[in-house]
């Protein structure tokens, strides 16, 4: 893995920007779904439970 300490290119902030909003809208619908996520934390892997039983119509 190579790790850079300059500034990406604007371009490269456009991509990093929509792939976290990408994500960040997927692991939202899952909550909304009650389906779970793996996520990591602390070095390890987490499953997440999702909440569509808390969901209030």
């Amino acid at each position: 893995m190579n790790i850079t300490t300059s500034t990406p290119s604007p371009q490269a902030q456009a991509m990093l920007k929509a792939l976290q909003q990408a994500v960040t809208e997927s692991l939202e619908r899952k909550r909304k779904l009650g389906q779970y996520a793996v996520m990591w934390q602390d070095g390890r892997p987490i499953r997440v439970e999702g909440d569509a039983n808390n969901v209030k119509e």
